[in-house]
């Protein structure tokens, strides 16, 4: 199955490598050349001109790109010139909404549409280890499967179109108060005088270990924050999660709230670019305070 991918940034250009060892990879196409360039120089694979001219070389479209609106721009692009029955599996994180909306646009084309968000970051795309949550056509899921096994070891289909995302924003809800508990407590435990390299290993193979804690915990306490997840996306993540609640109910999540305005912080810092662990920074400091006012 020919494959092109749209969108190569951390978490793409890695799906594109893995789909190239995999021998699926045909075409690439990103805003920004020099990602492509550094691709072709691993793969030998072709730069199309433009995503319309990607999508009518291709049977397998994977995008992977950062926001809503790019979303629907790649999709209206590559409607011009995509061919019926060809399948689009869009990796980013967006609505529910958008998902929907996308899927409209490629129906009317007679293309089918899967919302495939995926969860792993940037060591899950490497090792082509990725959790993906599928929404659309079941039937179209398990026709690209074996090829998007490429990219994720883990494939679940959810449900209608749009559910995909839906179950994104639940481990991306998941995700903030894992980043809640892991770097409040790691700050707790350094104003307890401990030997945190010691807690990180004991506790990690107790009832709270998780895999944040065991490939964050002894970066973030080393003051080491290069991003498997940039703290901006989640960001990002976390209020597309508010928009879809408010499209459903009058009430608000405190932890959505909450990590919101502990990110907006450090972005407004100069911190929005380097992984979501960087919430250690904001711990600390605010134990540091109240212990120096104490």
């Amino acid at each position: 199955m020919k494959v092109g991918v749209i969108g190569l940034g951390a978490m793409g250009g890695h799906m594109a490598l893995n789909f190239h060892k995999a021998g699926f990879l045909h075409a690439i196409w990103n805003r920004t050349p020099g990602k492509a360039k550094s691709i072709v120089e691993k793969t030998g694979v072709k730069i199309s001109e433009t995503p319309s001219q990607l999508a009518g070389e291709c049977e397998l479209i994977v995008t992977c790109v950062s926001r809503d609106k790019d979303v629907l721009e790649i999709i209206q692009s590559i409607s011009v010139a995509i061919k019926p029955d060809t399948v689009v599996a869009d990796t980013s994180t967006v609505s529910s909404e958008t998902a929907r909306q996308a899927a409209a646009i490629m129906q009317d084309k007679q293309v089918y549409f899967l919302d495939c968000p995926v969860s792993g970051g940037v060591e899950g795309a490497k090792k082509g280890t990725l959790a993906m949550m599928v929404g659309g056509n079941e039937k179209v899921l398990e026709r690209v499967r074996p090829t998007l096994s490429a990219i994720a070891a883990n494939i679940a289909y959810i449900g209608p179109t749009g559910s995909g995302q839906a179950c994104k924003a639940v481990n991306q809800l998941m995700a903030a108060g894992i980043n809640q508990a892991v770097t409040e407590s790691l700050a707790f435990g350094l104003a307890m005088g401990l030997d945190m390299d010691k807690v990180v290993d004991i506790v990690a193979t107790g009832a709270a270990g998780n895999w944040f804690l065991d490939h964050r915990g002894k970066t973030m306490l080393a003051g080491a924050y290069h991003p498997g997840f940039k703290l901006s996306l989640h960001h990002k993540d976390l209020q597309i999660c508010q928009v879809m609640l408010q499209n459903v109910s009058k009430a608000a999540l405190p932890m959505i709230e909450m990590t919101l305005i502990h990110y907006q912080r450090l972005m407004d810092e100069g911190f929005g670019n380097e992984d979501i662990s960087a919430l250690f920074r904001l711990k600390k400091r605010q134990l540091e305070t109240v212990a120096k006012e104490s």
